[in-house]
């Protein structure tokens, strides 16, 4: 019996496509992805922005590949094979490309040991406290038999939470940006990017919408929001985001079982029982 997720679409589409082409030949350095997944798209910017020379090879995690449960017995992307080990886990597969080619593209992390850790912290923060109120946002579904009011109450409760984490990470965005750390993006950047692309989904799905403030209508946290505004436009345009991007129709019917709370990913099960990123 199939996994209730894997009848998803099998490729990357639009601009993102493009860029698999680009990566099938093989190489020694080798990701093991799902187009769709943010936690990939995480490894897969540092990768375009380094210009790192790698091989893309796409996945469907819900029916898990042998050549993938080999090297990840959890058979989860994105997975990583550097000179034929095994890397996971996106924070540290990024951290992991800094440090082995510091020469290629963009550096990432500050070499100010202080700086460094700062930006340590807010990756965690991005991880451990956006990701799990993102998602309770997004899967939020009113106890059986409460009114109406109370439903949207219920979700109302769940939106402002989600937008109380955005802008304490807000609060701490350079003044001059337009990046976290200010003129040049670094990896506290790139973490967060790809579930900013995907903030429309709260539109669609949910009747209370995500509710950031308009220009000018933030009142004491004018400010912070300003900046948020300012760094989702930079990050929406940055040539690497959208060069690993697919095309918006594909995402929806993956989105539309979180929104019902019904899909069966390690990080949805984990959200149903209260739970952090797995």
């Amino acid at each position: 019996m199939s996994h209730p997720d894997s009848h998803l679409h099998p490729h990357a589409t639009g601009p993102a496509a493009s860029v698999v082409e680009a990566h099938s030949t093989p190489q020694s350095l080798k990701i093991y992805a799902g187009w769709f997944c943010p936690f990939v798209q995480r490894v897969w910017l540092v990768l375009e922005e380094k210009k790192i020379l790698y091989q893309y090879i796409e996945v469907n995690p819900y029916n898990k590949p042998a050549s993938l449960l080999s090297l990840n017995p959890r058979g989860l992307v994105p997975t990583l094979q550097y000179e034929h080990k095994p890397l996971y886990e996106s924070t540290v597969i990024c951290e992991f490309l800094e440090d082995a080619y510091p020469y290629h593209g963009l550096r990432l992390l500050p070499r100010e040991p202080y700086e460094k850790a700062r930006v340590r912290i807010w990756i965690d923060f991005v991880t451990s406290r956006i990701i799990p109120a993102f998602h309770r946002f997004l899967q939020y579904q009113p106890p059986q038999g409460v009114s109406q009011d109370e439903a949207k109450r219920g979700l109302d409760q769940v939106r402002q939470d989600f937008l109380g984490k955005i802008k304490q990470f807000a609060v701490e965005i350079d003044v001059k940006g337009p990046f976290f750390l200010g003129v040049e993006p670094s990896l506290i950047d790139f973490a967060l990017a790809p579930w900013a692309i995907r903030l429309w989904i709260f539109d669609h799905f949910k009747m209370v919408g995500l509710g950031v403030p308009a220009e000018g209508t933030g009142g004491e946290d004018e400010e912070a929001w300003r900046k948020w505004r300012r760094w989702v436009k930079v990050i929406e345009t940055r040539e690497s985001v959208v060069r690993t991007t697919s095309e918006k129709e594909f995402y929806l019917p993956i989105y539309q079982r979180y929104a019902d709370n019904t899909a069966q990913s390690e990080l949805a099960k984990a959200t149903r029982e209260g739970k952090g990123v797995p």
